[in-house]
């Protein structure tokens, strides 16, 4: 089956397009489609360079869209394509329930509305990268939570998308040899084992992602990565550390489940 084009359209990031459209996709996961963004789509003409875009391409692409302004929005809709304006099927239901007229304001979401709130995740991201891989250990009481787990679990990526989308402070530790040699926390742990939280990896998933950096290394041969997650679990375990197998999920889920999990408050 040949993949169907898909367009996100926004007069703005182009971020809520792609978030809901791609919701939407994951619905019909067996077919195949290929996806383009057109952010900033904000004038008449630059909604007749995408029509003359859309015209070019086969099979009718499907448009899902964010646009405001009527204007611009109607002459994409008029092009060889199916569009989906994403909030045409809410603002008149909510219209009436809140009684009040949507506000045509371009990137009202995505906008600086509350300067404090901003501010606060713009801190949250620096704390995440000053104490990135168990830098700065100093500043953990500054911390809501520290995700510990072995090398290459997605300690990183899941503490910076705390801090971006969620404003919360968060931490992270990587478990090295030495640790797995003991039953005690890493010195630079024990004072916040209240606030700790593991990942942790199915080794195969593991020995996969070591693979990729450095291939034939120590470091990641299976038998290594086996010992490695067995000994971190333990090390959970046997300190009460609440933790998550990371080995299918996404760094929006896992986040997710950090904070259900952890009881963490979002900033935002």
């Amino acid at each position: 089956m040949n993949a169907r084009q898909v367009y996100f359209v926004s007069d703005h990031t182009g971020v809520t397009a792609e978030v809901l459209g791609h919701s939407l996709l994951a619905r019909f996961g067996d077919v195949p489609v290929r996806t383009t963004t057109r952010p900033f789509v904000n004038t008449l003409e630059r909604a007749d360079a995408l029509a003359a875009e859309l015209s070019g391409v086969p099979d009718r692409p499907v448009v899902f869209s964010t646009i405001t302004d009527i204007g611009v929005r109607e002459r994409i809709a008029a092009a060889p394509c199916v569009h989906l304006d994403l909030f045409e099927p809410f603002l008149g239901a909510l219209e009436e329930v809140l009684g009040a007229s949507p506000q045509a304001r371009v990137g009202a979401y995505h906008g600086i509305q509350d300067l404090a709130s901003y501010q606060a995740r713009i801190d949250s991201v620096e704390f995440a990268l000053s104490t990135d891989d168990g830098s700065n250990v100093r500043r953990y009481g500054q911390a809501e939570v520290v995700m510990v787990g072995v090398s290459r679990v997605g300690k990183s990526p899941t503490c910076l998308y705390l801090a971006l989308q969620y404003g919360v402070r968060a931490a992270n530790y990587p478990l090295a040899e030495d640790d797995f040699e003991r039953d005690a926390l890493p010195e630079a742990l024990s004072p916040f084992e209240g606030r700790l939280f593991g990942l942790t990896i199915a080794s195969r998933r593991l020995h996969e992602l070591r693979q990729q950096r450095r291939p034939g290394s120590r470091y990641a041969e299976l038998r290594r990565c086996e010992y490695e997650v067995r000994q971190a679990e333990r090390l959970f375990r046997l300190h009460g550390i609440p933790f998550q197998d990371a080995s299918s999920l996404s760094v929006e889920e896992l986040a997710a489940l950090v904070l259900q999990r952890a009881g963490l408050e979002r900033h935002r």
